[in-house]
């Protein structure tokens, strides 16, 4: 039996065009981003039997075309911005246009072991959703920001006004979008015992379900690495420096960050002998909140893991017997 061969195609994603590469082949296409240049798209990579694609994160520029392979049974590898580049430096590569990162990304792609399950669909206009609640959220925060420093007593009213009317918002979509949620048997579990962890409310459940879909189905380490709350090393001879987070889901690590704040003070006894243990041992502020987070997440993904609610019952000694 023919062994059979993966044939990979890069995408440099641009708001107008496509620009499109096969690894090791010098042939080319660029075709405009428009459902008649996607159409187009597929066509080609049929005719080169291509059965990977990869592209990268290109501010929702992507999204289209990627729902587009997806549903046309294509192999989609979505690669952040820094690894493409990474891949560059890596190889020496220094020169840089459209028809240039296409080539780099279709050589990426092809570089590429382990190829993740695409996210749920269902989940991609929650996202949206929900990242249109994150803005209101933060352009209340910037009109509060105003308030303290202006002293004209009209202006501060109609910055209060504007806020009333936000926060309104706010609530009504954050209702809306559970609603949504909730018409899914599957996903109405899963949101009812990501909110079953003490101190987990249910904005901050809305946001681990959407925005970690992998949530349940990857180990406590995975799942901290893609919030951006796993400590990493900076060591290096004999020089120990401090451990810090980086990297991950930027709006999912705020959302677990500010639960955190609440949950470790006065909501989940767990997370309240976390910190003061902690702090107590001299660690800073800050640095017990993101430990207290990211304890919070392994509590979501374990009770999901298991299908069963959280139950804050300590843990049964073993008694020795001397």
């Amino acid at each position: 039996m023919a062994k059979h061969t993966t044939i990979c195609a890069g995408i440099d994603i641009g708001k107008r065009k496509l620009d499109i590469a096969i690894e090791g082949c010098r042939e080319q296409l660029q075709v405009e981003n428009t459902p008649e240049g996607h159409k187009v798209l597929l066509a080609w990579l049929r005719q080169r039997r291509v059965n990977r694609v990869g592209l990268e994160a290109s501010g929702g520029y992507e999204q289209p075309v990627v729902a587009e392979l997806r549903r046309n049974r294509f192999v989609v590898v979505v690669f952040q911005p820094a690894q493409v580049r990474a891949y560059a430096k890596f190889h020496l590569q220094r020169a840089k246009n459209d028809k240039i990162d296409a080539a780099l990304i279709a050589d990426c792609t092809g570089a590429v072991r382990n190829i993740h399950a695409a996210p749920d669909p269902r989940l991609l206009p929650f996202a949206a959703q929900l990242t249109m609640i994150d803005q209101i959220g933060e352009d209340v925060a910037r009109l509060k920001n105003r308030i303290e420093s202006c002293r004209d007593a009209r202006i501060n009213k109609l910055w209060e006004e504007d806020i009333a009317r936000l926060e309104m918002r706010e609530k009504a979509e954050l209702k809306t979008l559970v609603t949504s949620i909730r018409k899914h048997p599957d996903l109405a579990k899963r949101l009812a015992l990501i909110n079953s962890v003490d101190g987990i409310g249910l904005p901050t459940a809305v946001a681990i379900l959407v925005r970690l879909p992998e949530i349940g189905r990857i180990t406590r380490e995975q799942a901290v690495a893609l919030a951006g709350l796993a400590p990493y090393d900076d060591d290096s001879g004999e020089q120990v420096g401090a451990r810090h987070i980086e990297g991950g889901r930027k709006r999912l690590r705020r959302a677990l960050y500010t639960a955190s704040l609440a949950a470790s003070f006065r909501w989940n006894r767990q997370l309240i002998q976390l910190y003061q243990r902690l702090t107590a041992a001299g660690k800073e502020h800050k640095r017990a909140l993101v430990a207290c987070a990211r304890k919070m997440l392994i509590f979501a993904n374990t009770v999901v893991a298991r299908g069963t609610p959280w139950c804050d019952q300590p843990p049964e000694r073993t008694l020795s017997v001397s």
